[in-house]
């Protein structure tokens, strides 16, 4: 008998995830599946890391312990909203035997459809990640075209900030946005601190 769990997580604590977790327990029973544990991260954003997220953490130190060889989420932007940090969790599950069910998505990893699926997300991964790269070196080329310094910039504009938003929300850590555009970290972390309270006031 498989031995599984539930990944649950909400964005903000307005949101309810019951639903998704009664409906996740009845495919556990309807498969006659052990049920080991349930973990959610209530009112925690998916694009936060692993350490920002309790349970999810927790999950994958049992994951990692073999406690179970399933894991069920709904969909999956409860597990985050990066790709690469998915790919990276996905490899994870594969290194120790589990297996991942996405119901949203028909993703079942036990299956060979399922891994099928699993190596079709490591390829849209990884040309995902040439894009930002070649994207990063054209942008350089054209300054460099337009005669300007390579140096860091004076003034930050607005075109250096979406970058910096846009590789953030690609996976990319702040250490190596900031060596990429030859900025500070604090640059950085006071951009994305200035777009999330933007965020907030548009909302």
């Amino acid at each position: 008998m498989s031995k599984v769990v539930i990944y649950g997580r909400v964005s903000t604590t307005e949101q309810t995830i019951d639903n998704q977790i009664v409906f996740l327990k009845r495919i556990v029973e309807q498969n006659k599946w052990d049920l080991i544990d349930i973990y959610i991260d209530d009112g925690i954003s998916g694009s936060k890391d692993r350490d920002k997220r309790p349970e999810f953490d927790r999950l994958c130190k049992d994951m990692v312990r073999r406690k179970f060889n399933k894991i069920l989420v709904w969909d999956v932007s409860r597990l985050g909203r990066s790709l690469q940090h998915l790919v990276e969790f996905l490899n994870d599950v594969q290194s120790v035997n589990c297996h991942l069910y996405i119901h949203q998505s028909g993703l079942d990893t036990s299956t060979p459809s399922g891994r099928m699926m699993f190596q079709m997300v490591g390829v849209f991964s990884e040309f995902e990640r040439s894009m930002i790269s070649e994207r990063v070196k054209l942008g350089l080329q054209r300054v460099k075209l337009d005669g300007k310094s390579l140096g860091r910039p004076k003034k930050i504009n607005d075109v250096v900030k979406k970058e910096i938003i846009n590789l953030v929300n690609n996976g990319w850590s702040l250490g190596k946005v900031a060596n990429h555009l030859n900025l500070s970290r604090m640059s950085i972390h006071r951009i994305l601190s200035q777009h999330k309270f933007e965020s907030i006031l548009s909302v």
